[in-house]
């Protein structure tokens, strides 16, 4: 078995507004062993980028840990100082693929420059020999070294997103936390930019985090799922569990949502009404207002994530009620 490489515990983070503190991530707890990847699923603000950004400490200035541990090799790393934080952890053990490669990379260098750029800061080598390093980290995931000296201009979408995973390995990281990264791409090539990731997690012996609410990437790409609903766990287990046998009514709506091109054709169902705001979060069960099983329990209690079947955890009294 492998070790565990990444636990967090109890990791709760807010945002201050002007309305008050929105309570984007509560009690997130989970286990990442070594080479392994976990996804992070859910619709859009539940909460995925703010665990990430929570664990590598890149929140807003309005976000602010409350409180949890993120225990990396051992240690707590939350409790570091911010510049041993930055030149020990961030980048030189663990990385993250932005959302979005347009955004992730500067317009006005080049795409060598920038992920020389981070091997320079973090290991203090010359430019040329990080240069070089640049240029076969971009022949690692098919841009070709010849394009170290482009702009992003001048690279397609699918050649800005490769750029991106190879800044992401600038520093030989152990874990790589990769948001989102087919946003915006055309089918085609968000197949093959995860082929790369994939390839890349077995030659490199990768452990990763992949966020997105594309439910088939996450099953094609990972070993263990966590469905997150409103800032929190709903749902951990194999991936294979997960889909197989989703125990939470919102992970079976969310798989029931999605189209498959085998089997009997049906009609997808949905998930009426919207996800809570969560400033003002409802009591109990935050799924409880569009859960099609909610009872009296559900609107007062907050159900615990509890381990339901061996390795599969649920935060359900509907669940708990048949233990």
């Amino acid at each position: 078995m492998s070790e565990d490489l990444l636990r967090v515990e109890d990791l709760t983070t807010y945002f201050e507004t002007l309305r008050g503190y929105v309570k984007a991530a509560e009690d997130v707890s989970f286990t990442l062993k070594g080479g392994h990847a976990l996804g992070l699923a859910g619709e859009s603000g539940c909460g995925k980028t703010t665990t990430a950004l929570s664990i590598l400490r890149l929140l807003p200035p309005n976000g602010k840990i409350m409180k949890g541990k993120v225990i990396f090799e051992g240690k707590d790393i939350l409790k570091l100082r911010d510049e041993d934080f930055r030149k020990k952890v961030r980048w030189k053990k663990i990385s993250m693929i932005f959302q979005g490669a347009m955004n992730a990379l500067h317009p006005t260098m080049t795409v060598g420059d920038q992920i020389a750029e981070a091997i320079m800061l973090h290991e203090q080598v010359e430019k040329e020999e990080a240069l070089e390093r640049a240029a076969k980290l971009l022949d690692l995931v098919g841009v070709g070294a010849e394009r170290v000296d482009r702009y992003p201009h001048e690279l397609s979408g699918g050649m800005k997103q490769r750029a991106v995973i190879a800044m992401s390995l600038a520093c030989n990281p152990k874990l790589v936390i990769a948001d989102e990264p087919t946003t915006a791409l055309d089918v085609i090539v968000q197949a093959q930019v995860m082929r790369v990731i994939k390839e890349l997690q077995k030659k490199l012996n990768l452990s990763m985090i992949i966020i997105s609410h594309d439910l088939s990437l996450i099953a094609e790409t990972t070993s263990e799922v966590a469905i997150m609903y409103a800032g929190k766990i709903v749902e951990m287990s194999t991936t294979r569990n997960v889909f197989k046998e989703p125990l939470h009514p919102y992970t079976e709506k969310l798989i029931s949502a999605f189209p498959s091109v085998i089997g009997e054709k049906k009609e997808l169902s949905t998930i009426h009404g919207f996800p809570p705001d969560l400033i003002n979060p409802p009591p109990g069960c935050r799924f409880h207002p569009r859960c099609p099983y909610a009872m009296e329990k559900c609107r007062k209690e907050i159900p615990p994530l509890f381990e339901a079947e061996r390795g599969h955890y649920v935060a359900c009294h509907l669940v708990g009620g048949k233990q």
